[in-house]
């Protein structure tokens, strides 16, 4: 049972449920924001105990839905990370999707019974747009499309489970918020695919850069680091978000740009061998941090402290994760 435990521990790779935490952790602080600054809304500040159930809920989602992922990418894995538990035989797939569904159930009923049961919506849609993503991912963009709105209904629900809301739920300053989300972790994943590009070749998967090729994909690979700076700039300018910018944005966005184009710079540099795996630090915390620069907006204070827990606690714990072969 021990060694069980380890397995799907290790399976979850837990430095990637800051991806989904931060991004859900937006929502809340965008639902608090409208709760503090209005006083003809329903919004209410949610009470510490509900805000850490919330976040237990966000940070759990990735590792969770991760074993998911994993059985239905075993393939490629066997190319990509033959060392993975469910790949390697030290993690049995059968009950380690019985103990993903037994939590996924229990997440569910949580947000039903102690939460907000509208933000049962975004919570199932990302479970299903999980398992769309294995697939999507063989139809080029298509993959990076999917993985970007399944970690924006992290977004959605980490605001709608905060407390209650008044429909309309889509106005344009939250659309705009899930928009950046989604973009920036399209381009996340983008950058990961130059890892699998072998393992995914073998097994049919056309992502972006199996069509267009390695060295085609490094340039693009420079190019999209503009991609998020560009895309907030749009939608600002445009009034499609009403939060103004401060001066604790403005600081965080450039850390978070310069973090950007330095990962667009080393998989431009190294797009295969060891250092495309390394490489992933910096991609993993330009996406982070960039999402940790958008709670600015809304909580100058909470955006500082995330960004710098974001980017100390990433590279903590994929330091533990070390073998580019799991």
């Amino acid at each position: 049972m021990l060694n069980f435990i380890r397995a799907y521990i290790k399976s979850m790779r837990l430095y990637y449920a800051f991806v989904t935490g931060i991004a859900g952790w937006i929502g809340m602080a965008f639902y608090e924001y409208i709760a503090k600054s209005s006083f003809q809304t329903v919004e209410i500040v949610p009470v510490t105990e509900k805000k850490a159930l919330v976040l237990v809920v966000l940070f759990l989602s990735w590792g969770i839905n991760q074993i998911i992922n994993d059985y239905l990418g075993l393939k490629e894995d066997r190319v990509n990370a033959p060392h993975r538990p469910m790949v390697n035989g030290q993690l049995n797939p059968q009950k380690a999707l019985i103990l993903t569904g037994i939590l996924l159930i229990s997440s569910l009923l949580t947000t039903y019974i102690y939460l907000e049961p509208i933000a049962l919506f975004p919570a199932i849609i990302g479970i299903l747009l999980n398992i769309v993503y294995e697939y999507a991912k063989a139809h080029g963009i298509f993959g990076n499309i999917v993985f970007g709105l399944m970690i924006s209904t992290c977004t959605a629900y980490g605001f709608l489970a905060a407390g209650p809301t008044n429909s309309p739920y889509f106005t344009d300053s939250r659309v705009s918020v899930l928009i950046l989300v989604a973009v920036m972790n399209g381009l996340m994943t983008f950058y990961t695919y130059f890892k699998d590009y072998e393992g995914d070749k073998a097994a049919g998967k056309r992502t972006i850069i199996v069509r267009l090729g390695v060295d085609k994909s490094r340039y693009l690979a420079a190019i999209s680091a503009l991609l998020p700076a560009g895309i907030f700039l749009l939608l600002y300018m445009n009034n499609f978000i009403e939060a103004r910018v401060n001066n604790m944005f403005l600081i965080l966005a450039g850390l978070t740009f310069f973090l950007e184009l330095w990962t667009g710079y080393l998989y431009f540099k190294n797009p295969q061998g060891e250092r495309t795996y390394y490489s992933l630090v910096a991609n993993f915390r330009a996406c982070i941090c960039g999402q940790a620069t958008l709670i600015a907006l809304f909580n100058t204070e909470l955006a500082m402290l995330l960004f710098l827990v974001s980017y100390m606690f990433v590279g903590f714990l994929f330091d533990l994760h070390t073998d580019p072969k799991s």
